[in-house]
């Protein structure tokens, strides 16, 4: 059995099963300036790449235009998240998939907003404005 906290059943495997009902209320990554809280089902420590839960309140989101320095995939599984300079909106069974080095953003919740967030590498280059070092969980590329 894995000692992370988010790993409720690992089989020899690699197997990983994580149930939202019962994860540790103390794991998750609190964005209060940007109205998003994350929570990381899974991170590769070697490649950066993670999946992760995303939960906006209403009017929260991503303030700036910026990229990531891997490929970006998200399924909505609740609520309406746009990406405003483009007008994509993302309502519950969208998926969305942002290349890697891709300008997008800033972003909106315009409702509560649940997201599946997935990166098949490091997230950025450097940390953006609107993370601290406490926020940065999945270490820049470089």
């Amino acid at each position: 059995m894995s000692s992370d906290k988010r790993v409720h059943i690992a089989t020899p495997k690699g197997e990983v099963l994580v149930d939202l009902n019962d994860i540790d209320p103390n794991g998750w990554v609190e964005f209060p300036d940007i109205g998003l809280r994350q929570y990381f089902y899974w991170i590769n420590p070697e490649t950066g790449s993670s999946v992760a839960i995303l939960e906006f309140e209403k009017g929260g989101g991503i303030p700036t235009r910026h990229t990531h320095a891997s490929n970006q995939f998200m399924y909505c599984l609740e609520g309406r998240y746009e990406y405003t300079t483009f007008g994509i909106t993302l309502t519950p069974g969208s998926f969305y998939m942002n290349p890697r080095d891709n300008p997008h953003g800033p972003t909106i919740a315009h409702e509560k907003c649940r997201l599946i967030e997935v990166y098949d590498g490091p997230h950025y280059y450097e940390k953006p404005d609107y993370h601290t070092d406490d926020t940065m969980i999945v270490p820049a590329a470089g």
